[in-house]
């Protein structure tokens, strides 16, 4: 556990601070969780891995000193294997599923996953091969997840891939948006690396719109594959959001991870507004900041939050404050326009609406004020809408619509993937379940390029 109480603090201390929290297995230890598995026949955990990976091979392969065989049979069935080791909710779904939950405790699949990717990280294993063009085009529109998933699957099957990505490095999420200290970014430069060598071509600093036409990615490629993500945070739509002291989560925690570290942060006091995986983060790298008190504040109760359970300990552990039922009125701020509290009021959970969640009610009379020196707004994040109506797509409120056999949109040759295609709190928005809809994707094309040549 970082300590934020320390006033003085350097940029090394700093660096640290966000140093992987995790060193991983060592050899003894991976040899005696492998050896405890059951490799059992229909294992569980396969089923509960939304990529499929073969969890009882892998491990066997660990035991018997084969950690070359055991990561190409990970991350053949997750191009983003190595990632998923760390960011999984392994509890909630391979460890979960573990029949040793019943007798014992289960094995430590994600971290027996770590051991075998870190394996080919640090020994520079080239995994794949790309396969014998077919003489078709793809372009991919986002370079994360469930962008580099297709793109990755498509080479091996033959197919001429093109990345187009906004930001200045690909990965999306696993390259900007989940912590160092839990996420090193060096382990999503790997995976975009294996994609790399498979004669994709990425082209980073290229935004969609902007620098490339809809109309020529339509008329120059022979299939498009939406995989664009997510963008900003919306705005709190109340008074004191532009005060200086306010912040969009997602380039906050973008900033650490690009090792934008600044003291400003050290013995000040930060309220996170939201309680999903990103409001964790934001308060997770406050405290490593050097903030003396973080608090989350959330409309709902516990029960309600988006946040992994493994996420919502690791912040306890940092001593940041949870104060639920509690929504944002007002951001105040000083003479020079820097913030110095945050007015809030309490709630109380009334009838579910339409998605059954119930309803946060202010409380008449429960408005009090909060000292602070920082806000991080942490509410969801916006979609696409421009891009996605620049293709003509059908969508519901940015939600692209997809046949969910075939994963097309209304355009036949444009497919989409990720988070672009899940509606707000409906589906598994997991990296894993990401990883696995590109692999759809790129099978659905290939099916569907087999089907026209048997014509």
């Amino acid at each position: 556990m970082v300590n934020a109480k320390i006033q003085r603090i350097s940029y090394s201390d700093l660096e640290k601070n966000f140093q992987e929290v995790d060193a991983g297995l060592t050899n003894q230890e991976a040899l005696e969780e492998s050896n405890r598995c059951l490799y059992c026949f229909d294992a569980p955990c396969i089923q509960a891995c939304p990529t499929g990976i073969d969890i009882p091979t892998f491990i066997k392969k660990i035991a018997s000193g084969n950690l070359l065989g055991s990561a190409k049979t990970i991350m053949s069935a997750n191009p983003i294997g190595a990632s998923c080791a760390r960011v999984c909710p392994t509890e909630e779904l391979c460890e979960g599923a573990c029949v040793l939950n019943h007798s014992t405790k289960p094995i430590l699949i994600g971290r027996l996953q770590r051991y075998a990717t870190d394996w080919a990280i640090k020994n520079e294993q080239a995994l794949f091969q790309p396969g014998e063009s077919n003489g078709k085009t793809v372009a991919v529109i986002g370079g994360g997840p469930a962008g580099l998933s297709a793109a990755r699957e498509l080479a091996r099957l033959g197919y001429e891939v093109t990345i187009f990505e906004a930001a200045e490095k690909a990965g999306g999420l696993n390259t900007y948006g989940i912590v160092s200290f839990r996420l090193p970014q060096s382990i999503s430069f790997w995976e975009v690396d294996q994609v790399q060598k498979l004669n994709v071509n990425i082209r980073t600093n290229t935004m969609v719109g902007r620098d490339v036409s809809a109309e020529y990615l339509t008329e120059n490629y022979d299939y498009i594959i939406f995989a664009t993500g997510m963008a900003n945070v919306p705005s709190l739509n109340i008074e004191g959001e532009n005060l200086d002291g306010v912040f969009d989560a997602i380039e906050f925690v973008k900033a650490t991870k690009s090792n934008r570290l600044s003291k400003d942060f050290v013995g000040k006091r930060v309220a996170v507004i939201g309680a999903g995986n990103t409001a964790i983060d934001g308060a997770t790298c406050s405290v490593r900041l050097g903030a003396e008190n973080v608090k989350i504040l959330y409309r709902r109760t516990a029960e309600e939050m988006s946040a992994y359970d493994f996420e919502y300990e690791f912040a306890k552990q940092d001593g940041v404050e949870f104060r639920w039922l509690t929504a944002p009125a007002r951001i105040i701020g000083d003479e020079n326009r820097k913030v110095t509290g945050i007015e809030c009021i309490k709630m109380e959970l009334g009838e579910p609406d339409q998605e059954g969640r119930r309803q946060p009610v202010p409380i008449d009379g429960s408005h009090h004020t909060i000292p602070v020196d920082a806000v991080i707004k942490a509410i969801g994040q916006t979609r696409h809408l421009e891009l996605i109506e620049s293709f003509g797509l059908d969508h519901n409120n940015g939600v692209v619509q997809v046949n969910k056999e075939t994963m097309q949109t209304s355009n036949p040759k444009i497919f989409a993937c990720g988070d672009v295609v899940f509606g707000k709190g409906k589906g598994d928005a997991m990296v894993v379940t990401a990883a696995q809809q590109g692999k759809d994707v790129a099978y659905s094309i290939h099916k569907q390029l087999a089907a026209i040549e048997t014509v």
